[in-house]
């Protein structure tokens, strides 16, 4: 008896099967079952529907050579031989129709509001990154310059609350293609580049940060392009990610000063951040002293002229044209907070009078 079921389980499945491939077949007069639609993805042959079966007819034909570089197909926008200077840009990933922002940051700072990031630090731990995510901040400023994180870590962190209040924001190490495409891949939406000299630098860093035809991004994917992520914003993330980056440089050093206005004249460029803290690292003068007030306005002075923003440390955003401000740490901010919900309770308890916590 158990063997007449299990061959009659066989048939079954095989009849299935069967019908299966009959069905995909589609004969005529039948109507195919519609497909479901596929969530957006970075990978060119993802949504292949009828992946092996797709012909090519402007393809090279077979072991000839097809005068490409010389001669361009007909109906093709560039014409004459192939010139990468004078090539013109297709539309394949032109912005939609009145395609409007969708990173509140970008928008924050095109109406003239005042931006505020709050940095994650050590912290690795995603409940932690979500908490400060949406504790009031505009963006989060995942430390990668001075901490030891990978970028596996950060993505996670990321992923837990991609739409939090705060949007995913980073400074990375140095201006380089890997680092900055870990970090836009993974989907950060502010991209903070520290110790930038020159203005060599600050277009390579412009360069990794945005796609074609600004810039020289790759289009390799990466959990920005996943649905929970950025893939379903109105327009598309491709078509609508170049509108959305915040792209801030970093003037830290004497070198950075001399070459101020240029680099903040580089298109793409959404603001300069005079460094409070290198400024006065690589001047040796403190804030106050006449040195150190000259480099910070060259600074805004380098803003100023090429319209862009301005940002620097929480403590100046009463100086006049400062507009974007770095906050302290999740630590320094989880002290704040204690000490502002226990008020005149913090801090009370007496001191012992032996013991560990007597006073030394």
């Amino acid at each position: 008896m158990k063997q007449l079921l299990s061959r009659a389980f066989v048939v079954a499945v095989l009849a299935g099967g069967a019908l299966g491939v009959l069905q995909a077949q589609n004969p005529a007069g039948q109507t195919a079952p519609p497909q479901p639609a596929q969530a957006p993805n970075a990978d060119p042959y993802f949504n292949n529907a009828a992946a092996g079966t797709t012909t090519f007819p402007l393809a090279a034909p077979a072991g000839a050579d097809s005068k490409a570089e010389t001669t361009a197909p007909a109906g093709a926008v560039n014409q004459g031989a192939f010139n990468p200077t004078t090539w013109k840009y297709g539309t394949a990933f032109t912005p939609p129709p009145n395609a409007t922002l969708w990173n509140p940051v970008k928008l924050k700072m095109q109406q003239g509001g005042k931006v505020t990031g709050g940095t994650v630090f050590g912290a690795t731990d995603p409940a932690t990154y979500c908490a400060m995510a949406n504790a009031g901040y505009d963006f989060i400023w995942t430390e990668m310059q001075h901490d030891s994180k990978d970028w596996g870590t950060v993505a996670r962190m990321w992923a837990t609350c991609p739409h939090a209040k705060a949007v995913p924001g980073v400074r990375v190490a140095y201006t380089d293609e890997r680092e900055i495409q870990h970090a836009l891949d993974a989907g950060a939406l502010v991209l903070v580049v520290p110790t930038v000299d020159t203005v060599e630098e600050a277009i390579e860093a412009r360069n990794w940060a945005y796609f074609p035809p600004l810039g020289r991004r790759s289009n390799g994917g990466g959990q920005a392009f996943d649905p929970a992520v950025w893939g379903g914003v109105p327009g598309g993330y491709r078509n609508t990610v170049n509108d959305n980056i915040v792209l801030i440089l970093m003037i830290e050093t004497l070198e950075g000063l001399k070459n101020a206005d240029a680099i903040a004249k580089v298109p793409g460029v959404s603001a300069v951040f005079a460094a409070s803290g290198d400024l006065g690292n690589f001047s040796g003068y403190r804030q106050g002293t006449p040195d150190y007030e000259r480099a910070i306005n060259i600074v805004h002075d380098a803003a100023i002229k090429a319209g862009v923003k301005l940002c620097g440390p929480f403590a100046w955003r009463d100086r006049p044209d400062f507009s974007c401000f770095q906050n302290g740490s999740e630590t320094a901010a989880i002290a704040r907070g204690a000490a502002a919900e226990l008020g005149t309770l913090a801090n009370t308890q007496p001191v012992p009078q032996a013991g560990p916590f007597a006073k030394k």
